[in-house]
């Protein structure tokens, strides 16, 4: 295992583990010294820890190592709760990284009698154990209130601690395995998780497959499966398209993982049908939804996942209802396409499409749910369920291009004013997510227009010219992941292969040169916003694979 990277654009963790070890400590903060951050309610720096002279910092996927000379610091994760940090010849200082201790803000200090000195956290509710396995430690601040200095404090000679999260109590530390039995045994672990998803030579596959399992964490609050958080950075969420992504790259090699991906926002469907917009730790927000890209998912989960879906009758009645939602609840009174109300439900949140007005019938919209409902209809086929799906889908698609085609490009229908606009966004393009079932003419408009805002980055969501182009203008602009996965996907089945694949090895080139970034400056490439974001990751491997092609 070779692969190395900098904990300033990857945290350090594990798969199941809630915390990691980062100088990112909030919405792009960061901080010089790496800290102990925790993603339970929020994402919180817990810890500090500060090596006792300058140091460099690197990180591979099982060990974290600080160096200065010939001295060295080294952590591993010998469990998803359990962090065990080793020195020599470097000393550490482990603290609280808030000082003041308010009735209920702060970090709380003390020994216990049985054993460690305990970090009790107010903000993620949990406590952090360190327990000083060999050298001499200091102690700071113990039971000390208000503000004060708290830590625990290692000098140069050689030592070995072990900092676990626990909730209100835990038998002392014990452990029958070395240092270097741990790193032996974390290096195995992931090797396998890698070995099983990343496609045979993809470059950047190791890594890929690293943000994503280091980014997965267990059961917890509200989150009810084992879930790939979007990062354990600031996006420390699953979204309700997001997860989509995540699914489709693990489905050859984790299949229960993918499919628990896929059904981590279902836990949250409401008796409407709609998912929620994100879901994390502590908190399920419904202020707003995300696009219907589930059904398309299902049509490639079947083709990914050995033996097909787990559970047909399951997808069946999650996916009928999440189309009702649409359906019942966001088509205004006469009108036959659905609309969004806001861009933050297309998943494009801040796209021209939007600029004018919030309440938009947008045909991307349109065209996920004609894919819904074809994908219900093979489904209902082998549940038994007679809906005519298959006629509704046809029946949305001729309302589609009846309604928003205008001659020569899809355009947009504002709810209040009844205006259609076009734009310059990638968003007016995304139809081309259907693929065969568009008319030859229209699905060729399309793919010059896909080729007009191919860069040598990849998609970009404005076209460069417009006079709405951001280079870090979020959805007006740069590269993102999910519309170059849906693209890709589309030209190819459309049978725009050589385009396609274009696409695709212009996003591939992106990641392999600048990493898993949240989104892509569309002109130079430069990762922007959070650096270690699991979808784009996934792309990423989705799009290496001959599999996902």
């Amino acid at each position: 295992m070779s692969t190395e990277f900098s904990v300033r654009e990857i945290p350090f963790s594990r798969s199941g583990a809630w915390f990691g070890l980062s100088p990112v400590v909030g919405l792009a903060r960061y901080v010089q010294d790496v800290h102990v951050v925790s993603h339970r309610n929020g994402m919180h720096a817990v810890l500090s820890l500060v090596p006792s002279r300058p140091a460099e910092v690197i990180a591979d996927p099982a060990v974290l190592t600080w160096r200065s000379g010939e001295s060295r610091i080294q952590a591993v994760f010998s469990s998803p709760g359990t962090l065990r940090i080793s020195g020599n010849g470097l000393g550490m200082r482990v603290a609280a990284a808030e000082r003041t201790l308010t009735p209920f803000t702060g970090t709380y200090f003390f020994t216990d009698p049985s054993g460690g000195a305990v970090f009790t956290s107010y903000e993620t509710g949990h406590r952090f154990r360190v327990t000083v396995l060999s050298g001499q430690p200091e102690l700071l601040g113990a039971e000390d209130l208000a503000t004060a200095d708290r830590a625990v404090v290692l000098g140069e000679e050689p030592w070995e601690l072990v900092i676990e999260e626990l909730t209100t109590a835990k038998e002392p530390f014990s452990s029958g395995s070395t240092f270097a039995d741990e790193v032996s045994a974390a290096r195995a672990e992931f090797g396998r998780f890698a070995e099983a998803v990343a496609p045979p030579g993809a470059p950047a596959g190791e890594l890929a497959g690293y943000v994503i399992w280091s980014a997965t964490v267990a059961p917890a609050g509200f989150v009810l499966r084992p879930a790939v958080l979007m990062s354990k950075h600031w996006m420390n969420k699953v979204w309700s398209w997001d997860h989509c992504f995540n699914a489709l790259a693990l489905a050859p090699g984790a299949p229960e993982l993918a499919w628990h991906q896929f059904q981590v926002v279902f836990d949250h469907q409401d008796a409407q049908g709609a998912l929620p917009d994100s879901i994390t730790h502590s908190e399920v927000l419904r202020n707003f939804v995300k696009p219907p890209v589930h059904g398309w998912t299902l049509s490639r989960l079947r083709e990914r996942l050995p033996g097909g879906l787990p559970d047909p009758a399951l997808a069946h009645r999650q996916l009928s209802e999440w189309t009702s939602f649409w359906l019942d609840h966001r088509r205004a009174p006469g009108r036959p396409l659905p609309y969004y109300e806001h861009g933050n439900d297309s998943g494009w949140d801040n796209s021209t499409v939007f600029r004018e007005e919030r309440l938009v019938e947008s045909a991307d919209l349109a065209a996920f749910l004609v894919l819904q409902m074809k994908e219900l209809a093979v489904l209902g086929a082998e549940v038994g369920d007679d809906t005519p799906w298959a006629e509704r889908a046809d029946a949305m698609l001729a309302a589609l291009l009846e309604e928003l085609w205008d001659g020569s490009r899809f355009v947009s229908r504002g709810v209040v004013s009844g205006e259609l606009r076009s734009t310059a966004s990638l968003l007016d393009l995304m139809p081309v997510v259907l693929g065969e079932h568009l008319p030859r003419e229209i699905f060729d408009r399309l793919c010059a227009g896909i080729a007009e805002h191919l860069t040598s980055v990849g998609p970009a969501t404005e076209l460069p010219g417009s006079a709405y182009y951001e280079a870090d203008g979020y959805w007006r602009g740069p590269v993102w992941a999910p519309a170059t996965v849906l693209i890709e996907d589309g030209l190819r089945r459309g049978g725009a292969v050589e385009l396609a694949d274009e696409v695709s090895a212009r996003f591939r080139a992106t990641c392999e040169k600048s990493g898993f970034a949240e989104n892509f400056d569309a002109l130079t490439g430069q990762g922007l916003r959070d650096r270690a974001y699991t979808w784009t990751a996934a792309a990423y491997l989705l799009l290496s694979d001959s599999k996902g092609t």
